[in-house]
């Protein structure tokens, strides 16, 4: 992952640096107009500014669909979602609240508060715009960054941060790595983390005899639009579809990555300044006389109350009471599973003084 990584951050150098020989062609051929052009390291595409899922026997670049441009602007007007001033406030309080609580967990875990945490940086887009085209009865099976997905659902802030802490209100008894949420009531399956749970890219549709978009995922509208015919679709003809929203992730792999060693600064500079999800999606709102700065500014320092207020009251609750490590698996603890809680209980007997089970639950 870090080889592949470490070649589009070359990549992105030679292609955004001046200069003779090859370098200056590659831009050229694949690049003309930086405002008009993809820049996702890597494709090698064009815009579509048409909704059109690829046919399995296609072999040629795949373009990626959008809606509006770097700026807001609604590019073709047949394809604008015409989504009413109240959702599109949702969308864009849900990406910047997430972005708020990805700010302060990851300074908790820098401070040592929390074992480990991953931030959504970038890749709000893609989470609200499909959650937005969903039902609440739709099953998603998220991965470890789509936290989004629930906080649009209107998952609570005070869950999220005891998944985290893994203390007494944490719905999984904090038996979970941070950030891998889950919830019943909102058919959202229990974040895992097994390998190669996330490979199947729209180029690989074809493949696998699957219809395939690819989405320009830093546009809300578009990874809306893609979901929801997706979906209809999907019920209507009995047939799996595949949609690849192509982002960008700013922040650091985890907080134990440090993605400096394999990527430039400024191309991580480039998409948290120039072509980020909440920008674009704030330009859209400033055009149309929904949003101003004033009450940017208001917003900011609310859901920021809102996440510290969550965060303090986390940080106060007693850990789950060591017994629950052997509970809610089987219906009957088997025979294996008592001696371990057994060997357990003499161990804490012995040595309790070595842990701090004052901050546990008795």
């Amino acid at each position: 992952m870090a080889a592949v990584a470490a070649w589009r951050a070359l990549r992105w150098q030679l292609l955004r640096t001046p200069g003779s020989g090859p370098a200056r062609r590659l831009s050229t051929a694949e690049f003309p107009s930086p405002e008009e052009k993809p820049q996702f390291p890597g494709a090698s595409a064009d815009f579509a500014d048409r909704l059109e899922f690829i046919q399995p026997n296609v072999i040629s670049g795949i373009p990626i669909y959008r809606v509006m441009d770097r700026q807001g602007h609604i590019v073709s007007p047949d394809e604008d979602p015409q989504l009413p001033k109240e959702l599109v406030l949702k969308l864009y309080k849900t990406m910047t609240l997430l972005n708020t609580m990805d700010r302060i967990l990851y300074e908790s875990q820098r401070q040592g508060r929390i074992s480990f945490y991953m931030t959504n940086y970038g890749e709000e887009g893609p989470h609200v715009g499909s959650a937005a085209a969903l039902d609440d009865t739709n099953l998603v099976f998220g991965q470890y960054r789509e936290a989004g997905v629930l906080m649009y659902q209107g998952y609570p802030l005070d869950l999220f941060m005891a998944q985290c802490y893994g203390n007494t209100s944490d719905p999984g008894k904090g038996r979970q790595m941070p950030v891998h949420y889950g919830c019943r009531d909102r058919h959202f399956v229990t974040i895992s983390s097994p390998l190669a749970t996330q490979i199947p890219q729209a180029a690989h549709g074809p493949g696998y005899g699957l219809m395939s978009i690819q989405v320009d995922g830093n546009d809300v509208f578009a990874v809306y639009n893609a979901t929801k015919e997706a979906r209809r679709r999907a019920v209507a003809e009995n047939q799996p579809f595949l949609i690849e929203a192509m982002t960008y992730r700013i922040g650091h792999h985890s907080t134990s990555d440090d993605s400096s060693a394999y990527r430039l600064v400024d191309e991580v500079n480039y998409w948290d300044k120039q072509d980020h999800p909440i920008s674009r999606l704030r330009h859209y709102m400033l055009n149309q006389g929904w949003w101003d700065e004033e009450e940017e500014k208001g917003w900011r320092k609310s859901s920021r109350k809102m996440v510290m207020e969550a965060f303090e009251q986390a940080e106060r609750k007693l850990k789950p009471n060591p017994q629950l490590l052997f509970s809610d698996v089987y219906r009957e603890m088997p025979p294996h599973l008592r001696r371990q809680r057994a060997a357990l209980e003499r161990h804490l007997q012995h040595y309790g003084e070595h842990y701090p089970l004052e901050h546990f639950k008795q």
